[in-house]
């Protein structure tokens, strides 16, 4: 039996997908685009997931679309529209920890800034290959890089084609952290557990915030911010000395853990 394209694991509300075409360095086939979207939906309308991390399978994240797939005319005279990976991980209000593993080439890396939060290996590298094919993005990487790393380090990135090591991301924002290999799922799932810990209702809207703030003026963001606020209202008493109590909880236990 063929193993899934995607594999997808829940649990303790977490959802993880694993890119997992690793002889084919996990390129974007039609199958796969398929598959994500139909995970991502059931995500989407999953109450029991409050984070996704997303991997890939072997010594690559992703290496962007399946090129030799986009050549066979006979397939893409047969090929059914499907909503691109990186819309769709924008599309949750889950928030997406990327753990990128290996190479991330252009899509593989427009899906890497569709993501919340980037972890990375020192093996991890970027690139943006669509002016070395022939190719222009339609996943927003020309207008999401230079928002991630500033206007000229994108243009370097994007004019240039060359590969960005992860030490570089990392020194340039693009990337949270920088992780043992064998460190980098386990830091992933301790990361969402902290996420988790957080008042759901409070994490999600907070995290639309963001978002939606990112996309406007200063001004706008700061009005919008003001709007929200207003309407989520306060928590009830007991909700907030249940969390008072357990920050209090993780600030002894981190104080004892640096002493």
């Amino acid at each position: 039996m063929t193993e899934s394209v995607l594999l997808v694991e829940k649990s303790d509300g977490i959802a993880t997908l694993i890119l997992n075409r690793p002889e084919k360095m996990n390129a974007l086939s039609l199958e796969m685009r398929i598959s994500f979207q139909a995970a991502i939906d059931d995500i989407r309308t999953d109450s029991n997931i409050s984070v996704v991390i997303l991997t890939g399978a072997g010594r690559a994240f992703c290496a962007g679309l399946d090129l030799k797939e986009m050549g066979d005319t006979e397939f893409r005279a047969h090929e059914n529209p499907v909503t691109d990976p990186a819309t769709l991980l924008r599309s949750l209000q889950q928030p997406v920890i990327g753990a990128i593993n290996g190479i991330a080439v252009t899509g593989g890396l427009e899906i890497s800034l569709s993501c919340d939060i980037l972890l990375a290996t020192p093996n991890t590298q970027f690139a943006d290959t669509h002016a070395r094919v022939g190719l222009v993005p339609g996943w927003g990487l020309s207008q999401r890089l230079s928002r991630a790393i500033g206007i000229y380090r994108a243009k370097e990135m994007s004019l240039t084609g060359n590969f960005v090591s992860a030490q570089q991301a990392y020194e340039w924002g693009l990337v949270n952290h920088v992780v043992a290999d064998d460190e980098l799922m386990p830091t992933a799932v301790s990361m969402a557990r902290d996420i988790i810990s957080c008042d759901p209702k409070t994490m999600f809207t907070y995290k639309r915030m963001i978002d939606r703030g990112f996309d406007l003026s200063l001004g706008d963001a700061m009005m919008y911010e003001k709007e929200v606020n207003r309407s989520h209202g306060s928590p009830p008493a007991e909700v907030v000395a249940g969390r008072r109590g357990d920050i209090q909880n993780r600030g002894r236990k981190e104080a004892k853990d640096l002493g």
